[in-house]
């Protein structure tokens, strides 16, 4: 196998960085994963830069956090009551945590106000895109028994059991 394609099973060896605040970046120490190419879903960034690869190639790209995290929606921020909170938990740049109704209800607290809390109901890493540096190690072509487990590991995934 020489290079990246559907069903091989592919090694990479990568650092990641994300941009946590404007100009504050934090690095993953550097990291390797194997996949079975175009089986196990990888970030389309991702996908795209190793599609035809070979073994010690190098790669480097920017996922933009529509493909990671996914974007910061301004809409999810709100103005809410404070009725119904626990009031030793709210701590303005905090993230809160409650069970409503059977329900896990989680926001990060912007602004503390006399009656209401301004709350972002964002995921904590809306927003934030990453780039990452990386070399393929090894290519192979997975065999049946490999591609059919790594399909049911992705289905499983899908309907949220893996």
């Amino acid at each position: 196998m020489d290079r990246v394609e559907q069903d091989c099973t592919v090694t990479i060896r990568f650092t990641m960085s994300t941009e946590i605040s404007p100009g504050e970046f934090k690095e993953r120490p550097e990291d390797e994963i194997r996949f079975i190419f175009g089986v196990e879903e990888q970030v389309p960034a991702l996908e795209k830069a190793l599609k035809g690869a070979e073994v010690g190639q190098k790669f480097s790209l920017q996922i933009p956090a529509s493909e990671i995290y996914g974007e910061h929606d301004p809409s999810l921020i709100r103005e809410i009551p404070k009725q119904g909170l626990v009031k030793q938990r709210i701590k303005e740049g905090k993230f809160y945590r409650q069970m409503k109704m059977g329900s896990l209800v989680s926001f990060k607290i912007l602004e503390v106000r006399p009656d209401t809390v301004l709350v972002d109901f964002n995921k904590p890493m809306a927003g934030i895109s990453a780039s990452m540096r990386g070399e393929v190690v090894a290519i192979k072509r997975a065999d049946k028994a490999e591609i059919a487990a790594a399909r049911e590991t992705q289905r499983k995934k899908k309907i949220g059991c893996g």
